[in-house]
């Protein structure tokens, strides 16, 4: 096998792995900036306080109570709060 054909080859494979991790990267961004948009979108225009973006991160961990707890306890009504929590989980 000659040279060239091996290095296109280990580039192509290169580039199908580094494009697969780019394309699920952004998916639990989208998810946590969802969350962070339904809150924004009660406060008609204000932007979330930092509690609000660590209740999203939590939530897309998977823990909804603590999602919608830290959510509450920063202001948000509970309907809003259990809504966001959801659009975190994708």
């Amino acid at each position: 096998m000659r040279t060239s054909t091996r290095i296109a080859g280990a580039l192509t494979g290169l580039t199908l792995a580094l494009g697969g991790a780019a394309l699920t990267a952004p998916a639990a961004h989208a998810d946590v900036t969802a969350c962070i948009n339904q809150v924004e979108r009660e406060l008609q225009g204000g932007e979330a306080p930092e509690s609000v973006r660590t209740a999203c991160h939590t939530g897309l961990s998977g823990n909804h109570a603590e999602c919608v707890s830290g959510l509450t306890k920063s202001g948000v009504t509970d309907g809003t709060a259990v809504t966001a929590c959801k659009v975190s989980l994708g």
